[in-house]
C-alpha cells in the first residue's frame, strides 16, 4: 500500500514511467500527500465517495461520469489520471483523456448516445435535448460523421488534431 511505502520508494517508481515526463518530483510529493489525505482508510486506493470529498470535484457537473474512471485508483493510477490536465501533456495524451470520458460503455468508441449521455450530464437544462441533439448533428455532418457513426480513439485525434483546439486546463497540486 502506498501508505507504507516510503516517499523515496515512490518517487523511485515513478522514475521510470512515462508519466515522469509529464509530472515533476515536486509534483508526485504533493499528490501523494494529497492521495494519503484522500485514501482515509488506507486501503491503497481512493473510492468514488473518497473523491467526492473534493469540493472542486463534486461539483463539476461530469463528477458522475469522472466517478466511473476513478473509482478504486491506486497512487500510480491516480498520478497517471491527472496527468492529462499536465501543461506537459501532449494534446494526444489529452484528447484520449476526453474520448475515455466520453466512452460511457468503454467499448472503445464513441456513439451519438455517448455524446449526447455527458453532454446531458455537463449542460443540465441550460439546453433542451432537441438543441443538443440538433448542435451535435451539426458539429459531426462538418467533421464527415453521421449520427450514426462510431467514433474511435484515431477519429477523435484527427478531427480534433486539425480543430487547433487548445486545451490549457490544469490542476493544481499544491
Amino acid at each position: 500500500m502506498p501508505h507504507r511505502c516510503s516517499l523515496n520508494m515512490i518517487l523511485k517508481k515513478f522514475k521510470s514511467t512515462a508519466i515522469s515526463f509529464l509530472v515533476s518530483q515536486q509534483e508526485i510529493v504533493s499528490l501523494f500527500q494529497k492521495f494519503c489525505q484522500l485514501d482515509r482508510n488506507s486501503k491503497g486506493f481512493i473510492s468514488a465517495d473518497e473523491f467526492l470529498a473534493v469540493p472542486e470535484f463534486a461539483m463539476n457537473p461530469l463528477s458522475q461520469r469522472l466517478l466511473k474512471m476513478v473509482d478504486g485508483l491506486n497512487f500510480k493510477d491516480f498520478v497517471a489520471f491527472l496527468s492529462a490536465f499536465s501543461a506537459k501533456a501532449s494534446l494526444h495524451h489529452k484528447i484520449e483523456f476526453i474520448f475515455k470520458l466520453y466512452d460511457v460503455d468503454c467499448n472503445g468508441k464513441v456513439s451519438f448516445n455517448d455524446i449526447i449521455e455527458v453532454l446531458g450530464d455537463s449542460s443540465n437544462s441550460f439546453i433542451s435535448d432537441e438543441q443538443r441533439e440538433q448542435v451535435l448533428c451539426q458539429l459531426l455532418q462538418e467533421a464527415g460523421y453521421t449520427r450514426n457513426s462510431l467514433l474511435t480513439l484515431d477519429d477523435c485525434i484527427k478531427v480534433l488534431d486539425k480543430s487547433g483546439i487548445r486545451m490549457d486546463v490544469e490542476v493544481p497540486v499544491d
